[in-house]
């Protein structure tokens, strides 16, 4: 099983929202095969709180715009470290740089195949 169309055309849209305001690190993970829920999981990393706070509603705003799409559930806005954003078919994380290393929520789905997104949407410290 792969992930939706849909799904993907979703994240690309939420990675753009991130790149939009400077997130670095973007990656997108087909999880459908590893977690049978949702089909797809966004990373993306802010170097600090208003970063974060910013790179979440830049999603949620280009999300709502492409079809009314709102999460269902929406976790870690208060501390600005770590967001969750579910969407039920794509959750998106977007986390500070201590977390996303610390964490490394890449290690988890290591084994999950990475969906290609357009190469303009990789962040700033993905450059070459």
């Amino acid at each position: 099983m792969t992930a939706h169309v849909e799904s993907v055309r979703l994240l690309t849209v939420a990675a753009r929202a991130a790149a939009d305001k400077k997130a670095s690190e973007i990656r997108a993970y087909d999880v459908s095969d590893a977690v049978g829920i949702t089909d797809a999981y966004l990373l993306a990393t802010g170097k600090n709180e208003p970063q974060v706070k910013a790179i979440v509603e830049e999603i949620e705003e280009k999300l709502r715009e492409d079809g009314g799409h709102k999460p269902i559930r929406r976790e870690g806005d208060k501390e600005g470290r770590w967001v969750l954003l579910d969407f039920g078919d794509i959750v998106i994380h977007v986390q500070h740089e201590e977390e996303r290393e610390y964490y490394a929520l890449e290690r988890l789905w290591r084994d999950s195949p990475l969906i290609e997104l357009p190469k303009d949407l990789h962040g700033p410290a993905d450059a070459e």
